[in-house]
């Protein structure tokens, strides 16, 4: 399929755009209220009719708009120009944002381009932004093309939320699409480059760019993954890549190969998940020290062998510092399901491509022994300990950590890992020692939670459980319990420890070696601070 040009203006066309969007009413609180809760509910499942109902008879600026991005229909000439005010039709058009048939006022105008309103809340605070997209099978009824430009989808927002935003000098994003991530890091960077292998996305980013940040210090660059930036060092490096697992072995048929899709944004042309192994283990040449790289990526969990092996000798490899959390597991039929979905491929309307797909997928899986996929997120630093005379050389890891947490997160995430990596920098300096010497403060949002047998006088099971963050749940021992429940800054570990030793009657070392383990996990995970 060939695809329309990407939008591109000069600054003042694309300012006035900007400023015509701004007073349309054309946010996602405003489509969101105009379309109500279930119609709202429906396009966001890609359902258009209930938001086409919703529409019937309005010629505002915020149903014209939606009615023209969102849903794919023409509108009048003479609408789009009330709509958007020193713009008009003449000016989205020239903008590459639309088609007009025609000079009369009631001649129609079809939108070219996915221009829709964007909302987050990342570990710097809110946004709201228009993002400028292809457009997808909502709005076209057609397959996508092999160089569509994805807009913000779920994986880029989660990707936004979980990403540290401390202030940095320099952030790559890695993969950039419509420029999203480059967008949310000009916000906490003093200069951010963003790269992609397709130019198309590049065009798009460098139109968002200048209508949502024209200040930014934003640099775009083609290439293939890291190539872009040999050399140079990056204090943030955020990607999204093309992570997902499509078959690749032999030569497909043209039905079944149109089945599978090639898209730029989602396959990198890799078998398995070799493209994810070699950016984790990769990035790190591109990282200055203590620099963090943040992606969500797949991996294959295979037969007789523990994901958490395979992914730790990606980051043993790495020589990085490495945080991965599953958050998200598939069995092979499931993952091949929702791609070739992706892909615009279903069972109703292309059977025979739908069963051909459907089963080089699980061929393909078969042939590793892939028993389900993981997604998740990864979390890299260059440890820290520049050599003295300002080279990159760093000090050693001390972090690996995996682990498993299908259930919900408080978002934005990106705080609580940052603490987290903090904290966990900070008990690497202090010895139990120094613990004992320090006075903690339980967090804000942390509760405990008592199970009892009815009539018991004693709780079975006591549950610390943590309101922010991954919602955490610690099993805790009375002791435990109680040293958390005591924890106000007033005495130091080593005191608390000395006064429920004596409460419980028990060695104040026994009861040491007991909780100092457990008090460090806690102070890991944000349950407990220094004082």
């Amino acid at each position: 399929m060939t695809s329309p040009p990407p939008p591109a203006g000069d600054t003042r066309s694309v300012e006035a755009l900007r400023d015509a969007l701004e007073l349309s009413g054309f946010t996602v609180d405003g489509v969101g209220d105009l379309l109500g809760e279930v119609a709202s509910a429906a396009l966001h499942r890609e359902q258009t009719l209930p938001a086409r109902r919703a529409l019937a008879g309005r010629d505002d600026p915020r149903g014209t708009l939606t009615a023209l991005f969102l849903l794919g229909e023409e509108v009048p000439r003479a609408t789009l120009d009330a709509a958007l005010p020193g713009v008009g039709a003449d000016g989205v058009t020239r903008l590459g944002l639309a088609r007009a048939a025609g000079q009369a006022g009631s001649d129609p105008v079809r939108a070219t381009v996915d221009l829709r309103p964007y909302a987050a809340t990342d570990a710097t605070g809110p946004v709201g932004w228009w993002l400028a997209s292809d457009l997808g099978e909502t709005a076209t009824g057609r397959r996508l093309a092999g160089d569509h430009v994805l807009g913000a989808g779920g994986a880029s927002t989660t990707l936004a939320q979980v990403t540290v935003r401390d202030q940095v000098g320099r952030v790559l994003d890695l993969g950039t699409g419509c420029g999203i991530h480059a967008l949310h890091a000009a916000r906490h960077a003093g200069s951010v480059v963003g790269t992609d292998i397709s130019h198309r996305a590049l065009e798009f980013a460098r139109f968002n760019a200048v209508l949502n940040a024209p200040g930014a210090d934003l640099t775009l660059r083609h290439g293939s993954m890291l190539e872009p930036v040999a050399d140079e060092r990056f204090d943030l490096v955020v990607s999204n890549p093309p992570f997902v697992i499509t078959p690749r072995a032999g030569a497909p048929g043209a039905a079944v190969a149109e089945a599978l899709g090639e898209f730029e944004y989602r396959d990198g042309g890799r078998a398995g998940d070799d493209l994810v192994r070699d950016l984790v283990t990769g990035v790190g040449s591109v990282l200055a020290p203590g620099g963090v790289a943040q992606m969500l990526v797949n991996w294959e969990h295979r037969r007789g062998e523990p994901w958490t092996q395979r992914v730790g000798a990606w980051l043993d490899a790495s020589g990085l510092d490495g945080w991965v959390i599953e958050r998200e597991l598939l069995d092979p039929a499931e993952y091949a399901e929702t791609w070739i979905r992706d892909g615009g491929t279903t069972p109703g309307r292309e059977p025979a491509a739908w069963a051909a797909a459907y089963g080089a997928w699980l061929d393909d899986f078969a042939s590793r022994d892939v028993e389900a996929v993981g997604f998740g997120i990864v979390t890299l630093r260059r440890p820290a300990g520049a050599a003295a005379d300002g080279g990159t050389s760093a000090g050693r890891a001390t972090l690996r950590r995996l682990e498993e947490h299908h259930g919900s997160v408080r978002q934005p995430l990106g705080g609580h890992l940052a603490a987290s990596l903090a904290a966990h920098d900070w008990l690497e300096d202090h010895d139990d020692e120094a613990l004992a010497d320090t006075c903690l403060v339980v967090a804000h949002d942390v509760t405990e939670e008592r199970y009892l047998t009815p009539g018991a006088a004693d709780p079975n099971v006591i549950v610390v459980r943590q309101g922010d963050g991954l919602g955490r749940g610690v099993h805790a021992s009375t002791a435990l319990a109680a040293f958390v429940g005591v924890c106000d800054g007033e005495l130091t570990v080593g005191r608390t420890v000395g006064a429920l030793a004596t409460l419980l009657d028990v060695p104040a070392s026994d009861l040491a070696a007991e909780l100092l383990p457990a008090v460090r996990e806690l102070v890991r995970d944000g349950f407990l601070a220094p004082a």
